[in-house]
Order: structure tokens, then sequence, then C-alpha cells
């Protein structure tokens, strides 16, 4: 039984799937803050398999520790946190109590629950302003803002955990860009407001719900002037997950970066959607934002070695699936919400129709035996 907090969201809802669908059972916990329990219902209707679910916070120690307890959890996998690095500089105390109080809190209820198992979703921002590329595991970690600082802290607070009783077993992955959907195009990225993410702007330009996309910066050092960052597609992400759990099979720390090794330029993805879609994603160019690089790609070598785990799917592909989650779902997960409202109001409308005095009286009037 694998507790994933999270569980709901856009990485945890694929992150599921890969553990359904390897036999494996899940306790999905997630606040719902950033997240719609829609994505798990429609996770269940994917693998034909049901999880279990629990609304819950993992600030909330007791209540972790309940779960963990009752449902017999043998590993954790972190997924639970905010994200987003713009957000961060603004609200940086925020994110300090959602991600760090919030993990030693799990980490907390688990030691007392006997379950030292977990894998933890941490990111490449931590190495910060590249030294040199490819970015491996051994680059220093320097991380520019409280996002970035966060998944850091986590990151020490782990290894001083190990330190101090090992007979823990944690795997750190250090996600790069994730994209794309799972190919039903049930489940993807379903962000509230303006998308913080390069790929769903673009997807909401195509369909048209925003007029255009601002690049910043066009004048980098790169063949077309705009910025590289390695995009893996979320469902090689999601396994990058099991593998871990799979090879957690000895106690200590496992810090593994998860990403494809090659990098694409913002306009290489805007041409690639363009091919997918048969669309034509509307942009301009602005000012480079403080604090971009101009390239930012992973060396997914020790991935392989470690974890026996590459990624697998093309841009092109990532593009293409999270193009068909778009189509069929163009106000996300909020539109399947506002259907089900919907239809209540029908029912009900029908359900008050037929209880009126006059339908009832029309009824009485054509009932045959009465008539007799």
């Amino acid at each position: 039984m694998i507790l994933l907090t999270g569980g709901a969201g856009y990485i945890g809802s694929h992150v599921c799937i890969a553990l359904l669908d390897a036999g494996l059972d899940v306790v999905a916990i997630d606040n719902l803050s950033n997240s719609n329990i829609a994505s798990l219902e429609r996770v269940q209707s994917i693998c034909g398999r049901s999880l279990v679910f629990r609304h819950a916070d993992i600030r909330n120690e007791e209540a972790i520790y309940e779960i963990l307890r009752a449902c017999g959890v043998t590993a954790v996998i972190h997924l639970a946190g905010l994200k987003a690095v713009g957000d961060s500089n603004v609200r940086p105390m925020t994110y300090y109590e959602n991600n760090v109080l919030g993990t030693m809190r799990l980490v907390s209820a688990m030691k007392k629950a006997k379950v030292k198992t977990l894998v933890f979703s941490s990111s490449a921002t931590v190495y910060g302003v590249p030294r040199y590329l490819p970015l491996d595991e051994k680059h220093p970690l320097e991380p520019t803002n409280p996002y970035g600082r966060t998944k850091f802290f986590i990151e020490e607070m782990l290894r001083d955990l190990y330190r101090s009783d090992d007979d823990w077993r944690i795997g750190i992955l250090r996600y790069f860009n994730p994209v794309g959907a799972h190919e039903s195009g049930l489940i993807g990225e379903d962000p509230l407001g303006v998308p913080n993410n390069l790929l769903p702007f673009v997807a909401q330009v195509a369909i048209g719900k925003r007029e255009k996309l601002l690049i910043w910066g066009n004048d980098y050092d790169t063949p077309d002037g705009t910025g590289i960052r390695d995009f893996i597609h979320v469902v090689d992400l999601a396994s990058g997950h099991l593998s871990a759990l799979r090879h957690l099979t000895k106690r200590g720390v496992l810090a593994v970066n998860l990403g494809t090794g090659r990098g694409n330029s913002v306009l290489e993805v805007i041409r690639a959607f363009d091919a997918v879609s048969g669309r034509s994603v509307r942009y301009e160019t602005g000012e480079r934002r403080a604090g971009d690089v101009a390239i930012w790609y992973a060396d997914p070598t020790f991935a392989k070695e470690a974890l026996g785990w590459k990624s697998a799917r093309s841009l092109g592909q990532m593009c293409a699936d999270h193009w068909r989650w778009q189509l069929q779902n163009p106000d996300g997960y909020r539109g399947i919400e506002v259907l089900k409202v919907q239809e209540r109001s029908r029912d009900a409308d029908r359900h008050r129709r037929a209880s009126s005095p006059e339908v009832l009286s029309k009824r009485r009037i054509a009932r045959p035996h009465e008539r007799a």
C-alpha cells in the first residue's frame, strides 16, 4: 500500500496510474487547494481499479499518522507542495510553511507509524544557475528563489534524517520540466488562472482561450534566440517514481535527475504544437525575465544506471497528448463540475415539473382504471 501525497494533482494523478497499473494499492491524499477530485475518478476509470482517497493536508500530522496506520501503508511518495517560482518570490513564508513544515510533519508521522521508505518530489531548481551543462547530480546546489530553496532544505533535512536513523530508504527525484498528458486525454494539467508553465499557455492560445503567448526574451545565445529547456513527458516522469520505489531496496539516500538529456527552445515547442494541432499559435516577444537562464537540461545518465529508467516520449508526442487533453477538456476539470451542476439542475427541474399540481392532476385524469 503506497501513500501518495498530492495525489489528485497533475503529476500525482499520472503517478497513480503508474502505481495501479503495476498492481500496487494506493491511498491518495490531497487538500484539493490546487487540484480536483475528478482527476482520481478518471484515474480509476482508466485503470479499471479503485484507490483510496482521503481529504487531508500534510501539515496535519495526526491525520497523516491515522491514515498511515489505518491503511497499512508501506511506503510514501511525497508530491504535495506549492511549486510556482514567481509566486514563491511574492509569498515565501507560505512556501516554507507548505513545503518545508508540511514535509517535517509528514516525516514525523511516518516515523511514528514505522514507515521508513520515501520517494520525494524535488526539482532541478535546486541547481540554480548552471555552472556547466548538462546538469548532473554532482552539480553544486545553489537555488536562486524561495521555491528552489524549500526543495533544497527538504533534501538536506532528509539527509540529516538518514544520518540520525539509518533504517530509512529515501529517493530524491529532481524533476526538469514535466509536460504532456495521459494518452487517453482524460487527465492532464489543469492550471488555475494564468498558467505558470509554457505548454498549457501554448495550448490555451491554440484553442482560443488566450489571445497570444509572450516569449520572455529572444536574444539568448541559442540557435533561435529563445531559451532552451529540458521537457519531459509526465507519463515518463511518473514511471520514474515507480522505478525509484522498486530500487529503494537498500538503506540510504539516493538523488536522481528525471529529464531527457536534451533541450528544446520555446520556438521549437511552438512549432511542434502548431504541427500537431493544425493551429498557428500567436506570440510576441518581450524583455528577458530576471533570473532566467539561456539553456537548461539534464544529464540523465545516473537515472539509467541507478534506476534502469530513461525517458521514451518525444516532444511531438508531448504536444499531441497535451492537445488531446485540451480539446477534450477546454475548461479542465472545472468543466466537469459545471456539467454536473447543470445536470443536477435539470434533474431538479424535471422533478419539480413532475411534482406540480397540474401534472399530477393530468396524470390522475389519464389513469385508465379510474376512467373505468
